[in-house]
C-alpha cells in the first residue's frame, strides 16, 4: 500500500452531498466536453444517491479529509458475463489530485465495493487519447475489447 492509498478514503455519496459532488461533476464534463445543465446534472445524480439505490453508487473520494474527486457506478446485468455489471459511469480527479496514485486507490476500492456487491464484471469508456488514463485501467484489469465498438442512442426525444 502506497502512502495515497492509506489516505484515499471513499465516502458514500447521498442527497446531502449533492452541492458538494455538482461542480466535481461539472468539472468531468468540461474535461470530456458533455453539455449538460446543472440542473440536469442534479436530476441525473438523484436517484444515485438514496440509500440503497437499485441503479448504482456514488461515492466522494477524500485524501486526508479534502474531497478530490468522486466516483460513480452504474448497474446492469449482463448475459455475456452472467450475472450483474455495472459501469464506472464517471470518475473524475481535481487536476491537482492527478498523477499522485489517488486514481489506482480509487479503482481498487471501487472494484471491491462492486465484489461486495455481488457485481461480475465492471466496463468503463475511456477516450482513445486518454493515454494515462488508460495505463491506470489496465493496470487494474480492464482490457479493450477491440472486436466491439461502443454505440450510443439517446431514446429521449421519440
Amino acid at each position: 500500500m502506497t502512502r495515497s492509498d492509506a489516505t484515499v478514503e471513499l465516502e458514500a455519496a447521498g442527497a446531502a452531498e449533492l452541492a458538494t459532488l455538482l461542480p466535481l461533476v461539472r468539472g468531468y464534463h468540461e474535461f470530456e466536453r458533455v453539455t449538460m445543465s446543472d440542473a440536469e446534472r442534479a436530476a441525473a445524480l438523484a436517484p444515485l444517491l438514496e440509500p440503497g439505490s437499485s441503479l448504482g453508487r456514488v461515492w466522494l473520494v477524500r485524501q486526508g479529509g479534502e474531497v478530490v474527486g468522486y466516483a460513480a457506478l452504474t448497474f446492469g446485468y449482463s448475459i455475456e458475463f452472467r450475472g450483474r455489471d455495472a459501469f464506472v459511469d464517471e470518475l473524475f480527479l481535481v487536476a491537482q489530485a492527478r498523477g499522485r496514485g489517488i486514481g489506482s486507490a480509487v479503482l481498487g476500492r471501487v472494484k471491491a465495493h462492486a465484489a461486495a456487491l455481488g457485481l461480475v464484471a465492471l466496463h468503463l469508456e475511456v477516450a482513445r487519447d486518454n493515454r494515462q488514463a488508460r495505463r491506470l485501467y489496465e493496470r487494474w484489469g480492464f482490457a479493450a475489447r477491440e472486436q466491439f465498438h461502443m454505440m450510443s442512442c439517446c431514446l429521449g426525444n421519440l
